[in-house]
């Protein structure tokens, strides 16, 4: 939820941000927002320092997104495959 409010806070028009704040209503009626837990937070924590110890590092939003998408069971469809195939376990598909 963050990171699709984020591109709406950061439209550089009054009609883009319009036309983004529609679409965000609509994707927010039909897709639940579940709260990120202290279980997923401890998860993220691990993730990211495992990961951190092997060079590399996930964005934090990336790893906040992953980490609920694992937690709750779900796939991840992305261009950024990147990221999110750092997370073990993570079901990612390539859009």
């Amino acid at each position: 939820m963050s990171e699709l409010e984020h591109g709406y806070w950061r439209a550089s028009t009054p009609e883009l941000a319009r036309k983004r704040r529609t679409y965000l209503n609509e994707v927010f009626a039909a897709i639940p927002v579940h709260p990120f837990t202290l279980e997923m937070g401890q998860l993220a924590a691990r993730i990211d320092a495992e990961v951190r110890m092997q060079g590399p590092t996930i964005p934090f939003s990336d790893l906040e997104i992953g980490v609920t998408a694992l937690h709750f069971g779900y796939a991840i469809g992305t261009l950024n495959v990147r990221h999110f195939r750092m997370i073990p376990g993570l079901n990612v598909v390539q859009l």
